[in-house]
């Protein structure tokens, strides 16, 4: 019997038993401020027996962290988590005031998935209507530079959400899966097309065809992610990267993040000449000349945005 997501009854990732990760307790732990820096907590209608299911922080300067908390579903993507999500990342794409934003589960599990029992009798009119690509958008189309901190599984959606982030990071026992195919199904979200853009072509066949999960180690050899830690190491080595990309001009970091999405599917020569124009833009910047001016006087360099 499935869960609300693709997990098994017992709360492991919904694969063949042979592949059924250990059962663990799911809690979700966002603990990364005091409560004075504590920021939003958002979800469609917060109340005391309904918890926010996304929770915002605001660590330090420059940095923004969004926790899932549906701990007990394993944070499954529900409609209103994704709302809450989209809402989030408007919010702090416009917000000067962000830098980097951090995008967790908690320390036992990033995203198990779609939310599958509030699938299973949908039709084809009701999918589309759902518009999950305007949902998502914001995401997707966020300025600011996103960090995916994954600790336990990152599955179906789960893993879509982190591959819509710049940079991944996974703790030792993260696993990812893209099993939708288990379910009669196949990714919607972009799993097909920014999987292969990752990983390659025989690799993201695999993992979308057989539908077993990859440990971190294998999704780093992949390409998949960047860095693995200790899972107890996870976020803040995640914020640690956060707020070395928050110290950076602002400016250069989000044309360097358009000019690599813009270009990733542009013809070299087409790519090359967004980069040249990116960086001849930068020139009329501020923050190029503060930062040349501080390397030529050995001192640290402090970026306004302007």
């Amino acid at each position: 019997m499935m869960r609300d997501s693709l997990c098994s009854a017992n709360g492991a990732p919904y694969v063949q038993k042979d592949d059924a990760l250990a059962g663990r307790e799911h809690r979700t732990s966002c603990a990364v401020a005091t409560p004075s820096r504590l920021g939003d907590r958002l979800s469609a209608d917060p109340t005391p027996e309904a918890p926010a299911e996304l929770i915002v922080q605001r660590p330090s300067e420059g940095v923004a962290v969004l926790c899932m908390n549906r701990p007990e579903a394993s944070n499954a993507l529900s409609l209103s988590l994704q709302a809450a999500l989209s809402q989030a990342f408007t919010a702090l794409g416009a917000d000067d005031g962000v830098r980097c934003i951090v995008l967790t589960g908690g320390d036992t599990v990033f995203a198990a998935g779609g939310d599958i029992k509030g699938l299973l009798d949908a039709g084809p009119i009701e999918i589309l209507q759902r518009h999950t690509e305007r949902v998502w958008g914001p995401i997707q189309h966020c300025p600011k530079p996103v960090i995916a901190a994954v600790c336990g599984y990152a599955f179906g959606g789960g893993a879509e959400l982190a591959m819509h982030c710049d940079i991944i990071v996974a703790g030792e026992g993260a696993s990812f899966a893209q099993p939708e195919i288990r379910i009669g199904i196949m990714p919607g979200i972009g799993g097909t097309q920014r999987l292969v853009r990752a990983v390659g072509k025989f690799n993201a066949m695999k993992m979308l065809l057989v539908g077993r999960p990859v440990s971190a180690r294998e999704a780093q050899a992949m390409g998949l992610v960047c860095d693995v830690v200790p899972d107890a190491d996870l976020l803040q080595h995640a914020l640690k990267m956060a707020r070395t990309i928050a110290a950076m001009p602002p400016l250069a970091a989000q044309q360097i993040k358009e000019v690599v999405l813009a270009g990733v599917d542009a013809s070299l020569e087409t790519a090359l000449a967004l980069e040249r124009k990116a960086n001849q833009l930068l020139f009329a910047t501020r923050d190029q000349k503060e930062g040349m001016q501080a390397f030529v006087e050995k001192r640290q360099a402090k970026f306004d945005g302007r």
